[in-house]
């Protein structure tokens, strides 16, 4: 790495911190899922960054992959535990964060058990480290807690434009040999949850990804193409992203994946309803430890 790639890993990291710490403010009763998104996306750009993914706002037993759907009335209630995960890229170099705002103010333990179970991790990281020990060591924290943590949720190692590339980071103890070495780039996000400590698919899609190009007859489909292959060809957009292209989005998006031209990210929920909490940090890692990029 070198000291240009490493200046954008850093830039891309304080601004998804800005990001976030700027939203938090917004999630509160009343306030439209919609209108959180969108600042964020928009923030994210006017900071000098291009959006990594877009921004999941998932609700007490969705774990993951809701974004909110162009239009979207949906607001926050006082019951709410809200799951903000948010991230940036400069260049491709991509930072990813997450945190939860207990809206309910009745899980302030599920929330800090993901909390401690990243900080203690990111702690204990030393090259070259077996990510089957970074489990435990989540799984041990989450657990002191009362709590399971989510074992088929898990973090990822990052490279350009590659927001899920090479090794997972479990959130449970692995037997295996894989490891995160010096120069790896990784967000860890630790899932708590008092259900059952699994995810399942939920029926709904928001959230997209390129996968690759084929003929399709359906002029929505073609038109929401072209844009993808111009502005989404590595990292997922949303559908409000094509809302603003073409009336016909949903038809086209319908299209694109039945032509295997689209991979569509389902909502993910806990198995059981259980309640869900998350924390994550990207951290590159040195030959002394990690330096938290989302700090």
């Amino acid at each position: 790495m070198n000291e240009e790639e490493y200046s954008k890993i850093i830039e891309a990291g304080k601004i998804a911190s800005q990001v976030k710490e700027e939203a938090v403010k917004l999630v509160k009763p009343g306030a439209k899922l919609y209108d959180v998104a969108e600042f964020v996306e928009n923030r994210t750009r006017e900071l000098g960054a291009g959006v990594g993914f877009p921004c999941n706002i998932s609700l007490n037993d969705i774990a993951a992959h809701y974004s909110p759907s162009y239009g979207d009335n949906s607001i926050f209630s006082e019951e709410d535990v809200v799951k903000l995960d948010l991230g940036s890229h400069v260049d491709g170099f991509i930072a990813d964060t997450a945190v939860t705002i207990d809206l309910s103010g009745k899980y302030s333990d599920l929330k800090k058990a993901s909390e401690d179970a990243l900080n203690t991790v990111i702690k204990e990281i030393m090259p070259e480290m077996n990510i089957g020990e970074m489990g435990k060591i989540i799984q041990e924290v989450i657990e002191s807690y009362g709590y399971r943590p989510v074992s088929n949720l898990s973090g990822h190692v990052m490279h350009q434009y590659s927001l899920h590339s090479g090794v997972s980071i479990p959130n449970v103890s692995e037997n295996t040999k894989d490891t995160i070495d010096v120069g790896d780039l990784v967000a860890i996000e630790p899932f708590a949850t008092d259900g059952f400590g699994q995810v399942v698919d939920g029926k709904d899609v928001y959230i997209f990804k390129y996968l690759r190009s084929r003929p399709t007859r359906l002029p929505a489909a073609r038109n929401l193409l072209r844009d993808i292959e111009q502005n989404h060809a590595y990292l997922p957009f949303s559908e409000r992203d094509m809302a603003k292209i073409d009336k016909h989005y949903k038809t086209g998006l319908k299209g694109l994946m039945m032509a295997g031209v689209l991979y569509g990210y389902p909502t993910l929920v806990e198995r059981e309803h259980g309640m869900v909490s998350q924390c994550e940090h990207t951290v590159l890692v040195t030959e002394n430890g990690v330096e938290i990029t989302t700090k």
